[in-house]
């Protein structure tokens, strides 16, 4: 699955002012919930239950926050550049770069092939440093679809 194909433009976010997990978790379930329709609580209790089965933070400054949701109809990504924020990921390093993926409850392997995407991206150290020197939600969003690679 090709990120393009689930990350509009519309959906990269540069956020300066959260300094917390739970505050970015909160801004990117307000930008989904304005996407797909669903309460913004809704998806922010997924997310944060989601956490507490272990974090999201994978490490490198990189977090892939996913749930599933039911009444959710496609799949949506969204992508966040923070200021560094703890994320009490697993190698305890702050998280900066975020993809939310949120999948509807019956996507099936869908959400595996979406994760492997995002995560394919997030391991190529190139993209990551060109994303930690940009600001520009268009320019982020280029960024991103230009190193969409296949596997």
């Amino acid at each position: 699955m090709k990120i393009k194909e689930i990350l509009k433009s519309d959906c990269v976010l540069v956020e300066k002012t959260a300094s917390s997990k739970k505050q970015l978790l909160e801004k990117l379930s307000y930008l989904a919930s304005e996407k797909t329709g669903v309460d913004n609580m809704v998806i922010l209790n997924a997310l944060v239950e989601r956490e507490r089965l272990g974090t999201t933070g994978i490490g490198r400054g990189v977090a892939l926050p996913h749930t599933r949701l039911d009444g959710l109809k496609n799949i949506f990504c969204a992508f966040m550049k923070s200021e560094p924020t703890n994320f009490e990921a697993v190698d305890n390093k702050p998280v900066d770069l975020l993809f939310l993926l949120l999948v509807p409850e019956n996507a099936g392997a869908d959400h595996l092939k979406a994760l492997a995407s995002l995560s394919r991206l997030l391991r190529d150290e190139k993209a990551t440093e060109k994303l930690r020197k940009c600001d520009l939600p268009k320019e982020l969003y280029s960024i991103i679809l230009d190193n969409d690679k296949d596997e």
